[in-house]
């Protein structure tokens, strides 16, 4: 069984995720944000992980988004935003990424995400949905959702 355990933000973190920046994946590291939250030990860091053994194999950093800034979901609700979610390569096609996503899932609340180039497939399976393209709210940005029940998009102009 895979288990989802929520990261502490401490310097052992820290030499976990320098394995995930060695394969070149920059726009997904979390070195940056650990570096910047580093406090030993604190037990309210948004990163989640999977261990294989003794080494961290997966990882993903998941935020609570206050409803006042929900642009994508009705009703408008709090919402959580799922990021950096990588594998490290030997270790994927194992479930470890779907593992991270129902663990997400598991808080009921809806879910937007931004998939990185080439994991659409990957965020379709997980029956996330490419939600309509709005130039002012996704400046850019090519978010995917996930609706729980009761939940839908939001209609934008």
């Amino acid at each position: 069984m895979i288990k989802v355990e929520k990261l502490l933000v401490n310097y052992k973190t820290l030499e976990e995720f320098k394995k995930f920046k060695e394969y070149g994946i920059q726009e997904l590291s979390m070195l940056e944000d650990l570096q910047a939250n580093i406090i030993e030990n604190d037990s309210d860091s948004p990163f989640y992980g999977i261990y294989y053994g003794d080494k961290l194999v997966a990882r993903m950093s998941l935020y609570r988004v206050d409803k006042k800034f929900d642009q994508y979901f009705e009703p408008k609700q709090d919402y959580l935003e799922l990021w950096k979610l990588e594998v490290l390569p030997q270790y994927q096609g194992k479930g470890y990424g779907k593992a991270l996503v129902q663990f997400a899932k598991s808080f009921q609340l809806p879910i937007k995400t931004n998939p990185r180039i080439k994991s659409a497939e990957f965020w379709t399976k997980m029956d996330f949905k490419q939600v309509k393209y709005d130039m002012e709210r996704d400046k850019g940005e090519n978010p995917y959702v996930w609706f729980p029940d009761g939940v839908s998009e939001v209609k934008t102009g």
